[in-house]
């Protein structure tokens, strides 16, 4: 029987055989206990290099039963601690090297790690005021729930209060319910800056924006069945999932304009 690396059995994986196993075969295995999984999200943590099943000749992927349990693992650690992939993958290479891996207690989604993580350093995030130390006051909000005022957002964006005016025209940033500014709107704030000093207006940005709007709708078209899903946890499961989609929505559309870049200026 399959068990977990802390030794306990898990259901969905138990049935693994020590032969290897072809996709279809692992997403049977892992599907009991993940309803959710899809043969392109076993492929996308592939790339992501958390597993690395074998190849045939022929270029088939064979999973072993040590496979399906490192997949379990990661699926876990997403839907009960909403960790993002770079931690999780941490975690699987410390386990590797003999190291103990301490896991945190499970987590909302409100205050899941961000896989959308700014550089350290990244001026976008530096605007938004935190909370170090143990000074903080119980239940005291965190970083990444904090906002800004108008002031601090154009201190942050090196903007002017007409230009602010005019991006809020265009519905590129809007403030919240009580006139303050997250950290998404922050780092848009600077991107549009940015633009603008190349000579792109907010008027040139709506396609942009657009763009963004109709791939929001994408993913959430395929998250909305995880979200009336009965089980609680795979409808908890369903943010994690698609910050996930939204991260490789924004990698293709970087590769994209890369490729189609790359053709115009030939």
């Amino acid at each position: 029987m399959l068990q977990s690396r802390s030794g306990g059995a898990r259901r969905g994986t138990a049935a693994a055989k020590s032969a290897p196993m072809s996709i279809g075969a692992v997403l049977n295995l892992l599907r009991d206990e993940f309803p959710e999984v899809t043969i392109s999200k076993i492929r996308f943590l592939e790339s992501e290099g958390l597993v690395e099943p074998q190849r045939t000749p022929s270029g088939y992927r064979k999973f072993t039963a040590a496979d399906v349990e490192r997949l379990s693992r990661v699926l876990r650690l997403q839907r009960d601690h909403y960790l993002p992939l770079r931690v999780i993958k941490e975690q699987l290479d410390a386990l590797d090297r003999g190291e103990e891996v301490a896991l945190p207690g499970p987590a909302r989604p409100s205050e899941a790690i961000d896989p959308f993580d700014a550089p350290e350093g990244d001026r976008a995030s530096a605007a938004v005021p935190a909370h170090h130390g143990t000074d903080s006051p119980a239940g005291a909000e965190s970083p990444r729930a904090a906002r800004v005022g108008r002031a601090e957002l154009l201190a942050a964006a090196e903007a002017e209060e007409e230009q602010l005016a005019e991006w809020e025209s265009y519905g590129l940033i809007r403030p919240g319910g009580d006139g303050g500014y997250d950290a998404e709107a922050v780092a848009i704030a600077r991107i549009v800056a940015d633009l603008g000093r190349h000579g792109l207006e907010p008027r040139h940005l709506r396609v942009v924006k657009a763009s963004a709007e109709r791939e929001a709708g994408l993913v959430e078209q395929v998250v909305a069945p995880l979200r009336r899903h009965r089980n609680p946890q795979t409808r908890a499961h369903a943010e994690a999932t698609a910050r996930e989609l939204a991260t490789l929505a924004v990698r293709l559309h970087a590769a994209l304009v890369q490729s189609a870049l790359k053709a115009r200026l030939r």
